[in-house]
């Protein structure tokens, strides 16, 4: 399993609009193979501010699985608009302890 963090900042005075668009959103990558589950966290000190956290079973079904899919572009058209700037995603594995 992986863990897939961004954080993200979205355009001042869309955040209802936003958390709307994500609520649609949310059909499409949960439908996606190798998915196992996401959050989506409001930050309480910066407004705007968004953490994902995206589970999935391996790191290529989201880096190829879902991001070279048709589904990938309905999630970009619902939801790529409101970022500024444009969210940097980054890739997580459990450290055994």
């Amino acid at each position: 399993m992986i863990l897939e963090a961004v954080m993200l900042q979205v355009k001042h005075g869309k955040e209802e609009e936003y958390e709307e668009a994500f609520r649609e959103a949310s059909k499409i990558i949960s439908s996606m193979h190798g998915y196992i589950s996401h959050e989506l966290q409001r930050c309480m000190e910066v407004q705007g501010k968004y953490l994902l956290l995206v589970k999935w079973e391996a790191l290529e079904d989201h880096t190829v699985g879902f991001r070279q899919s048709k589904e990938y572009q309905e999630w970009k058209r619902h939801l790529h608009h409101f970022y500024d700037p444009f969210p940097e995603v980054e890739h997580f594995e459990n450290v055994q302890l």
